[in-house]
């Protein structure tokens, strides 16, 4: 996945700016380990979190994303850690979070399957497209850790999430030219005109089915600043490199990863 280079290009990047960073006795004796000494011990995060569950890159089908609402999400864990040397450590923990968002968008002759009157329905919809997801779970992240300062420090891995409960539902109407349709099985097929709150739509419950992964996998960064000597300001983006929806599910004609990022504070045992 061609996002992921980008991630670790960053990332290395990174790196090679913080070893010209500021290399004081002092602070390194203040805020981290010194280069006498190795070191071990907890940090407990809390934060919120802000994101949405996306295609990489956006469909052509999507033209204009009119709303974009997080759900107000938290994310809050513990992480083990152990510093090596001075600079270089690994990480690993066990995190607790609900994240979603909210999104109304225009598309054109975008392919999805919902409920009409009761009967399920698929085809090239045209119109405005609302969409709600949820996700409950936890995340497991194994990181390298790399001091760049006495005050900052950037860790960055694989991570692994397993999800409680999910949701991913909407439903479709008019957009501002008061066009919505579906055109039925092709492109082509019958027009089907949709009105509003006359259909909806619900992975999570097909047939009686959840479409949703149940797991997910992907890449994690952090950075942390240490603000005093045991509480952290810290930011993390945690980016899906697998597919929200199971492949066999063929009403959502392209991957969805989920992107979300959690901003908090952190106290460091």
């Amino acid at each position: 996945m061609k996002s992921a280079k980008y991630i670790i290009l960053a990332v290395l990047t990174l790196m090679a700016v913080g070893m010209q960073a500021e290399d004081n006795a002092a602070k390194w004796e203040k805020y981290g380990p010194t280069s006498k000494s190795t070191k071990a011990g907890f940090i407990v995060r809390a934060g919120y979190v802000i994101g949405g569950t996306t295609p990489l890159p956006p469909p052509a089908e999507i033209r204009k994303i009119k709303e974009f609402a997080p759900k107000g999400g938290f994310n809050v864990g513990v992480d083990g850690y152990k510093m090596f040397t001075r600079r270089w450590g690994i990480a690993s923990g066990l995190h607790f979070f609900y994240e979603g968002f909210h999104t109304v968008a225009e598309v054109k002759g975008y392919y999805m399957r919902m409920e009409m009157e009761g009967d399920a329905i698929e085809g090239y919809y045209t119109g405005c497209d609302v969409t709600n997801a949820t996700f409950w779970g936890f995340t497991i992240p194994v990181v390298a850790t790399f001091a760049m300062s006495a005050r900052w420090n950037l860790s960055f891995g694989p991570y692994i999430q397993f999800y409680t409960s999910t949701g991913f539902n909407g439903e479709v109407y008019e957009n501002d030219e008061g066009v919505s349709y579906l055109r039925v099985d092709t492109p082509t097929g019958q027009k089907q005109e949709i009105g509003r709150g006359t259909n909806s739509y619900d992975f999570a419950d097909v047939d009686g089915e959840n479409k949703m992964r149940q797991w997910g996998a992907g890449l994690e960064i952090t950075f942390d600043w240490k603000a005093l000597k045991h509480m952290n300001v810290f930011g993390t983006l945690d980016w899906g490199l697998t597919n929200a929806m199971y492949p066999d599910f063929k009403a959502v004609q392209f991957p969805m990863y989920n992107l979300y990022a959690t901003i908090g504070l952190a106290y460091r045992y």
